[in-house]
Formats: structure tokens, C-alpha cells, sequence
């Protein structure tokens, strides 16, 4: 995958701590990711994931190491599907779509409530003493990797291959039949997202997609769209 390879080349001991930081905004990401997940299908009334421990901030709970470790070198991944029984919701497509797209959702939000508070150190903060200017550089840091990675996780998540979020928000619009056919071989398209993800023929549509919605956010917030992008 280039974007991985590109990473490889430009790694430098020096700049560890900003990897660090780095990680710690992709697993913050994952984990309301997943539990935005398991939230919404509780809400539509399956109890699978709260079962399954899955509505936890223990990140442990979420974690893929694979799509960890892409988000944190190429900026897209993915984490542990949160298990889901859409046999107990009311309307089972309709129930599935909506779990699978609060995901996603809940990555913008956090991205916008991120940008925000980066927004207001870059406009307004002071430094009285060496230590806090360290403190809130790093603070500024981590937010914005924050907003990047989440974009980034939810703009891959909305691709409409399976077994990504934006699969499941289109395939409900299919007939039952086809629906099911479809969720039946889920498991060998997933090889195929796997073998474009490391072939990196999907890296131009996902910056593309990343780059717009980060430019939307900044300007929503008043944050120098060429920080993020």
C-alpha cells in the first residue's frame, strides 16, 4: 500500500511522540466508532452488542490490529465489527442501515467537536510559561489528528463495500432476496476491499473524500482549511 510505504520511509525516532499521539486519536476514534454502533442497535432494540461487552470505552474491546495499524500510518481503517442481530429489529434492513451509519456519523461529529477546540487554541490561547505552550501544542496536536483520523475512519466506512457501514446503508434498499444473497457472500467481497486497500487503488477517492469534508469542517469552525488538509 503506498501510504503505508510512505510511512515506513519517513519514519524517524525523533518524531515518536507525535506517532503516540497519533495512536491515541485513532483508538479514540475507533471506540466511539463502534460504541456509536452498539448504541444505535440498542436503541432500535437488539441487545447483542451490549451482551457482548462491545458498549465500553475500553478500547481492548474494539480494537483490529490490522485497521489500528492503517489508521495510524495510512489515516483509514477499520476496527472489530460490533455484533448485531438484525432479527430483533422491528424493521430488520431499515434497523441494520441506521446502526451501520452511526458509525460514521458519530466520526463528523467528533471531527467538528475536535476542530472546534483546536479552533479556540489557535485563535485564542495564551502562553504565560514554556510548559503550557508545551502542553497546549500538544493538546492542539492531538486534536487535530483526531478530527483527521476520524474523517478519515468514517469516509472509509461509508464506502459501499461490504462489509464497510456504507454497504449495509445501500443494500437496504435491495429486495430481501438480493439483500441476503449479498450478506450470504459478504465475507469473500470483504478480501476484495482488502486487496484494494493494499494495492492502494482506493488511497485517491478516499484523500479526495477526506480533503472535502475536512475543508467543510474547518470552515464550519473558523480553522485555516490548509491545517487539516
Amino acid at each position: 500500500m503506498g501510504t503505508v510505504q510512505t510511512f515506513l520511509n519517513s519514519f524517524d525516532l525523533s518524531n515518536l511522540l507525535y506517532y503516540l499521539v497519533r495512536a491515541l486519536a485513532a483508538l479514540l476514534c475507533i471506540v466511539i466508532h463502534e460504541m456509536c454502533h452498539g448504541f444505535a442497535a440498542l436503541a432500535l432494540g437488539d441487545q447483542t452488542a451490549k451482551r457482548s461487552g462491545r458498549l465500553s470505552f475500553n478500547p481492548l474491546h474494539h480494537i483490529d490490529p490490522l485497521g489500528l495499524l492503517l489508521m495510524i500510518t495510512a489515516g483509514f481503517g477499520w476496527a472489530k465489527p460490533v455484533p448485531v442481530d438484525m432479527r430483533r429489529f422491528k424493521h430488520p434492513k431499515q434497523g441494520m442501515a441506521l446502526t451501520a451509519l452511526a458509525g460514521p456519523v458519530s466520526n463528523f461529529i467528533l471531527a467538528l467537536v475536535a476542530l472546534g477546540g483546536a479552533s479556540l487554541l489557535y485563535h485564542y490561547a495564551v502562553f504565560p510559561t514554556q510548559l503550557i505552550y508545551e502542553i497546549v501544542s500538544w493538546v492542539y496536536v492531538f486534536l487535530l489528528y483526531t478530527a483527521i483520523l476520524s474523517v478519515g475512519l468514517g469516509v472509509f466506512n461509508l464506502f459501499p463495500i461490504p462489509p464497510l457501514d456504507g454497504s449495509k446503508v445501500l443494500f437496504s434498499f435491495l429486495p430481501d432476496r438480493l439483500y441476503s444473497t449479498i450478506l450470504h457472500y459478504e465475507r469473500y467481497i470483504a478480501l476484495l476491499l482488502f486487496a484494494l486497500v493494499f494495492l492502494g487503488w482506493l488511497d485517491a477517492p478516499l484523500y479526495g473524500a477526506r480533503t472535502a469534508v475536512l475543508t467543510v469542517l474547518c470552515r464550519l469552525v473558523g480553522l485555516p482549511e490548509g491545517i487539516v488538509t
